[in-house]
């Protein structure tokens, strides 16, 4: 901590000036994870770095939060350059303290310019929905963001999708799976006789059914590049399940139907990549997809039928309201990591006791990835020679690629990594008020309760009062007094917000130790330049659904 104090910060005539007084931030927000060489963008005047995916040592941040840690041959990838001290002499060092605080509107700009928020009809024209409607945020650490997120409704079936997609390695995985995870989805929940619609409707040119009605903010792009090659491997999988399904059956179970279709895409990730394409930018495209990773949590609400699918470490939390007013926060997910006892007992059996020690190693799949579920990251999927067969028949791009060519230690019997869902089922009831899904950005900042009665606060509008906590701190009565006439200032703005999850972020990077958001905290964390915040958090993003319950009730009561 005292080499993170005395580390001077360069001011850049084109940004805004940094702070560099000490700012009151718990341990956890100093060393979040790190993903993608971001040390070696910090430090890239001292350093060469030569693998873009994998980040450098460094001694501000501890191996322990690393995303990924770097393996020792990885040590001469990344040395220093000669008289590399002479590029910090060339730049401006602040040489007394300087203090920038953005004002209240810049900090709203900054929280609020990726907020969405949807109101869902009451009556879509098939059932009346469960959903009153959502409201999604997201907050860039890395950059660009690896983050994505991703909204639907079924159009021919029932039910909403809502997902959040963490990438690592770079974004082009989580991107790639936000855009399509939801069409596998919604094909494998159609019936035989939909599917064939469609499929006769492409053989003859006619226009297609819609499947599904995206709500999207504008930043939420999708690939028009490579449209039409996951257009062709979403076909060939709906012609499959044509072939497999004669239509006698028509029950649709939406368990099933989550798994086949995350382990699908996974699969059309892979072979994607395997095969190529003759388009240079889609074979590079495709390449970077599938060496990249992203984790996912899915939710499908069907009427009172909530079905979570989650691969990795994102987490979906239900808010309950009790009969005196308090909140409670209800799991409907699993962290896919060490930190899971029925994961790591799972990865050892499904390899040879010889590798019972070497599979996990410091809490990471053979020493080096911290979710043990994921999509693309086919250097944990492919076999050694597979991986060298596509690399040397890449573009250059990737063979020049250090990270690329490495093959994880103790990789003997692949795959070690699957994107096969855990999916949890939960039935609504009315005092279920919420759904939370969010990337492990949040998660790393808040507790799970926190985060469920600062939403349930927010949307109903009441603030239960808590004893102000100051957890060991020595505190006067002057100081109390100060706390207390804050907290009573703040009440008339605390709801200045019109999102849920854009609210929530603010509490995320703007608490302070007492549980409050401080203004000045907040504008430090939202001052921070690209290079340096990814060292105090990980992107940020949040899907906030409330649920109606009213309808939710009236659904208890026909049964």
């Amino acid at each position: 901590m005292t080499k993170q104090r005395n580390l001077r910060i360069p001011v850049r005539s084109s940004s805004l000036p940094l702070f560099s007084d000490a700012m009151p931030a718990p341990t956890q927000l100093f060393f979040p994870l790190i993903r993608n060489c971001e040390l070696s963008r910090i430090y890239g005047t001292a350093c060469y770095c030569h693998h873009k995916h994998l980040c450098c040592s460094s001694p501000y941040v501890p191996q322990s939060r690393l995303r990924y840690t770097p393996h020792p041959a990885y040590a001469t990838f990344c040395r220093p350059k000669e008289n590399w001290w002479q590029y910090t002499q060339g730049r401006r060092y602040a040489s007394t303290p300087q203090k920038f605080y953005l004002t209240p509107p810049q900090v709203n700009s900054i929280l609020k310019a990726n907020e969405y928020s949807f109101k869902v009809p009451e009556f879509d024209g098939k059932n009346v929905s469960s959903i009153l409607g959502f409201d999604s945020n997201q907050l860039p650490a890395n950059a660009p963001i690896e983050d994505r997120r991703s909204a639907a409704t079924c159009l021919q079936t029932r039910g909403m999708l809502l997902g959040v997609f963490d990438g690592h390695a770079g974004c082009a995985c989580s991107q790639a799976v936000s855009e399509r995870l939801f069409y596998y989805i919604a094909v494998s929940l159609l019936p035989h006789e939909t599917l064939l619609e469609i499929e006769n409707a492409v053989e003859s040119g006619r226009a297609l059914l819609p499947i599904l009605q995206w709500h999207k903010h504008p930043n939420d792009y999708f690939s028009k590049e490579a449209s039409k090659l996951y257009f062709n491997s979403l076909r060939t999988y709906w012609q499959e399940l044509i072939d497999l399904n004669t239509g006698e059956s028509t029950d649709i179970d939406v368990k099933e139907a989550l798994i086949n279709a995350f382990k699908r895409l996974d699969n059309d990730i892979s072979l994607e990549a395997q095969v190529g394409d003759p388009n240079s930018f889609l074979n590079y495209l495709v390449l970077r997809v599938a060496f990249s990773g992203a984790t996912a949590c899915v939710a499908h609400v069907d009427g009172v039928d909530l079905h979570v699918a989650n691969t990795g470490d994102s987490r979906a939390m239900l808010g309950v309201q009790e009969e005196d007013g308090s909140w409670s926060a209800v799991t409907l997910s699993n962290d896919h990591n060490a930190q899971n006892e029925r994961e790591l007992e799972r990865l050892k059996l499904e390899h040879p006791k010889s590798e019972a020690k070497s599979v996990v190693k410091q809490d990471r799949l053979l020493g080096l990835l911290m979710p043990f579920r994921a999509f693309g990251d086919v250097k944990f999927k492919w076999s050694i020679d597979l991986q060298k067969r596509v690399i040397e028949s890449g573009p250059d791009q990737l063979n020049d690629n250090e990270y690329t060519k490495f093959i994880p230690p103790n990789y003997h019997t692949p795959p070690y990594l699957t994107a096969e869902p855990e999916v949890t089922y939960h039935r609504l009831r009315p005092q279920d008020k919420f759904l939370v899904l969010a990337t492990d950005g949040l998660w790393e900042t808040m507790h799970r309760q926190d985060v469920v009665r600062i939403v349930g606060e927010y949307l109903t509008g009441m603030h239960h009062q808590q004893p102000i906590a100051v957890g060991g701190y020595k505190v006067t009565l002057g100081q109390m007094h100060g706390l207390l006439t804050e907290r009573r200032t703040k009440m008339s703005s605390v709801f200045e917000d019109q999102n849920a999850a854009t609210h929530l972020i603010r509490h995320a990077v703007g608490n302070n130790e007492f549980g409050t958001v401080d203004h000045e905290r907040l504008s430090k964390m939202l001052s921070l330049p690209e290079e340096l915040a990814r060292m105090y958090r990980d992107d940020i993003t949040i899907i906030v659904v409330q649920f109606n319950s009213h309808v939710v009730g009236a659904y208890q009561n026909q049964e």
